[in-house]
C-alpha cells in the first residue's frame, strides 16, 4: 500500500466477508462525534506522524481488535459536518470471516454483518454508505447475478413480465473533473441530490435522449456520433419498485458551456473532481461513475 499522508486526515475501511456482507459499525447516539447515531466503518485519523496506513491498522486493532492481513486502498471521499475535520478519508478495503458479535467494543454500541440491500433501511453515514455501494458496483456486481426465484416478477417473461424504465444518462470528463446538476429541493426525484445530467428515454433513440436532454437542460449542443456507451447498471429501489436500466453516455465532443435551463429541476451544474464527488449525491450515479473509472462496463444494485 502506498498512500501520501499529505492527502489525508482520516481513514475508514470496508471490510467484506466470504458472504459479500460488510462489517458495520454503530456510533455512540449523544457525543459530540462526527456522525452520531449511524452505522458507519472502523477507521479514525492519523495520530501524531502516523500516516494512514499506520493509522488504519491502529485502529482497526484500537477499535475491534483486529489485525487484517493485505489492505488495500480503495478510494478517497470528503467528509463535512459538526465535529468533522475537513479533508480526505482514505477508505481500505480488506477481508475478514469472523463472528461480529464476539468483537471487542472499546467505541460505539456494537458491530454488525450487513448486505447492501439491508442498508437502505438503517440510519447510515452517508460518505460510508457511498463507499460501499461504490465498493459493491465495482465488484461483486460487475457480474449478472441471478434473480432469486422469489423474486420471479423481474425475472419471467409472458404475461408476467415487467417493463424496465430506461435512462440516459451523460457522462462529461474534463481535466479531471466531471459535471454534475444539483437537483432542485422540489424535485420529485433525488430533490437535493447532486446527479447527472439524465432523462428518461421516450419514443426515441438513447442518444438522441441525450442529445435533446442536453440541450433542453444545460444548453448543450452534442453530436449522436459522438455519444459512447461507458456503462450500464440495472436498479431496483425496493421489491415493489418498477426496474430501472441506466445508460451512461461519455461525449467525446460537445459545444458550449452548462448553464441552468430548467431551474424548477436543476439549481446548479458544477465540474466536480472525480476523487472528490460531492455529497449528498445520488447513490447510483456515483456508483456508475467510480466503475467507469475501474473499466467496469456494467452494474447491478437493489437486487438479491
Amino acid at each position: 500500500m502506498h498512500v501520501d499522508p499529505a492527502t489525508a486526515t482520516s481513514t475508514a475501511i470496508i471490510l467484506t466477508n466470504s458472504h459479500g456482507q460488510y462489517l458495520l459499525h454503530l456510533r455512540d447516539a449523544h457525543k459530540p462525534i462526527c456522525d452520531p447515531g449511524t452505522w458507519s466503518l472502523i477507521g479514525g485519523g492519523p495520530e501524531g506522524q502516523e500516516t494512514p496506513n499506520e493509522a488504519i491498522v491502529r485502529e482497526l486493532r484500537e477499535e475491534a481488535g483486529l489485525v487484517i492481513p493485505d489492505l488495500k486502498l480503495f478510494t478517497t471521499v470528503s467528509a463535512s459536518g459538526p465535529h468533522v475535520t475537513e479533508g480526505r478519508i482514505q477508505v481500505y478495503e480488506g477481508r475478514w470471516d469472523g463472528d461480529a458479535d464476539r468483537l471487542p467494543v472499546t467505541e460505539g454500541i456494537m458491530f454488525r454483518w450487513f448486505d447492501v440491500d439491508t442498508m437502505v433501511h438503517l440510519s447510515m453515514c452517508p460518505w460510508a454508505y457511498e463507499a460501499i455501494l461504490a465498493h459493491h458496483a465495482g465488484n461483486a456486481s460487475c457480474e449478472i447475478a441471478p434473480v432469486p426465484a422469489q423474486r420471479p416478477v423481474a425475472s419471467r417473461g409472458g404475461a408476467r413480465a415487467v417493463k424496465n424504465v430506461i435512462g440516459a444518462h451523460l457522462y462529461l470528463e474534463r481535466d479531471g473533473r466531471t459535471l454534475l446538476g444539483l437537483r432542485h429541493p422540489d424535485a420529485a426525484y433525488a430533490a437535493d441530490h447532486w446527479h447527472a445530467l439524465a432523462g428518461h428515454v421516450e419514443r426515441e433513440s438513447v442518444r438522441s435522449c441525450l442529445v435533446r436532454e442536453a440541450a433542453e437542460e444545460a444548453g448543450l449542443v452534442i453530436r449522436p456520433a459522438d455519444l459512447d456507451l461507458v456503462h450500464t447498471v440495472h436498479l431496483l429501489d425496493h421489491a415493489g419498485a418498477q426496474p430501472r436500466i441506466g445508460l451512461f453516455f461519455r461525449a467525446t465532443a460537445w459545444r458550449g458551456e452548462p448553464e441552468v435551463r430548467e431551474p424548477d429541476r436543476c439549481v446548479r451544474w458544477e465540474w466536480w473532481p472525480l476523487d472528490g464527488l460531492p455529497r449528498p449525491m445520488v447513490p447510483y450515479t456515483r456508483a456508475a461513475i467510480d466503475a467507469i473509472r475501474a473499466g467496469c462496463s456494467y452494474s447491478e444494485m437493489g437486487w438479491a
